[in-house]
């Protein structure tokens, strides 16, 4: 099996994590291999509470150029 390793900031961190989270909310049964797929995916993510301190608008004013 190939593996890849993907570099993310604690923004995109987070919001990847949200859109699988929502993926996994709108696949029905039918689907269990996606979901399984979604499941195991998520897991490799780190821990809720360290996802919700990740503050999107700090990570965001960061990478936004001065005026």
């Amino acid at each position: 099996m190939d593996s890849f390793t993907l570099e993310l900031t604690p923004a995109q961190l987070k919001i990847t994590h949200a859109a699988l989270r929502s993926m996994l909310d709108d696949f029905g049964h039918e689907e269990r291999e996606v979901t399984r797929l979604l499941r195991d995916t998520l897991a490799r993510f780190p821990d809720a509470e360290t996802l919700a301190a990740i503050d999107l608008s700090a990570e965001l004013s960061r990478r936004r150029p001065a005026a």
